[in-house]
């Protein structure tokens, strides 16, 4: 749990990103902001802000020219992308689940560091309602699995918040309820544990749980586990959070959007 923030950008912008990618963006495309602005029914001084406002976040690359600029969406970027998607699976469709697959990998240690510390240790036994074992299984995802991780980011996650000691700052985390099947059987109780901050690549995964995961489900490195992330979206799990408290004002109706 440890270096590197996740992109975000505002609607409007994840519009521009949508039409980007539509026109091929996600390998390399050559937009104008002037037929940019046309799709998004904006001027091209508000489709060049959107543009700038992604390239900012880290979602697209931009290389301006004289007639044009060549962009790319990025891997954050796709991830963002994907993340949306997930979101109108869920709405549209049922029993949606995600299911990411990957082999078993020796870690650095870090994880049982981390997971001990009183800061987080507290929070993952009032939260997660279990106290971890003092270390994470870490899994290496195969190659769609990396292409289809930015989809977690549609489903609610238990929080996990930043807290500080004498000498540090630790970063905030996102817990996602998941279900291990592996050869050696099936494991319900666990968390798939994503850190705000990480130097990890997208190709790995640390999972959590009450038990020693190796041994529950008898792994050694190198061998297959498949994740599957409960299938719970942030609209789901808001439950009656969005319920106005009894005398309160209305909100008020949503402007026209651009």
């Amino acid at each position: 749990m440890s270096e590197a923030t996740a992109a975000t950008a505002d609607p409007a912008a994840m519009a521009a990103l949508k039409h980007v990618a539509l026109a091929g963006g996600l390998t390399e495309t050559k937009v104008s902001c002037a037929a940019l602005g046309d799709r998004l029914d904006a001027s091209t001084q508000t489709a060049s802000r959107r543009l700038q406002t992604l390239e900012s976040a880290g979602l697209l690359e931009r290389d301006v020219v004289g007639d044009g600029q060549w962009v790319r969406v990025t891997d954050a970027g796709e991830a963002a992308l994907r993340g949306e998607y997930a979101d109108y699976r869920r709405l549209f469709e049922s029993d949606v689940e995600l299911v990411l697959r990957g082999s078993v990998t020796g870690g650095m240690g870090e994880g049982r560091h981390y997971i001990t510390l009183p800061g987080y240790a507290e929070q993952f036994a009032s939260r997660l309602g279990y106290e971890p074992f003092p270390g994470t299984l870490n899994l290496e995802l195969d190659e769609e699995s990396v292409r289809r991780r930015g989809e977690i980011a549609g489903i609610d996650a238990v929080p996990i918040d930043a807290w500080e000691d004498e000498d540090r700052t630790y970063g905030a985390a996102a817990c996602y309820a998941v279900t291990l099947v592996a050869d050696g059987g099936r494991y319900e109780d666990a968390h798939a544990i994503v850190p705000d901050r990480t130097h990890h690549d997208d190709d790995k995964l640390e999972v959590i749980a009450p038990d020693e995961l190796r041994t529950e489900l008898d792994l050694a490195d190198g061998d297959a586990v498949e994740v599957r992330v409960e299938a719970t979206s942030r609209a789901d799990a808001r439950g009656g959070a969005d319920e106005p408290d009894e005398g309160a004002e209305p909100d008020e109706p949503l402007g026209e959007v651009a």
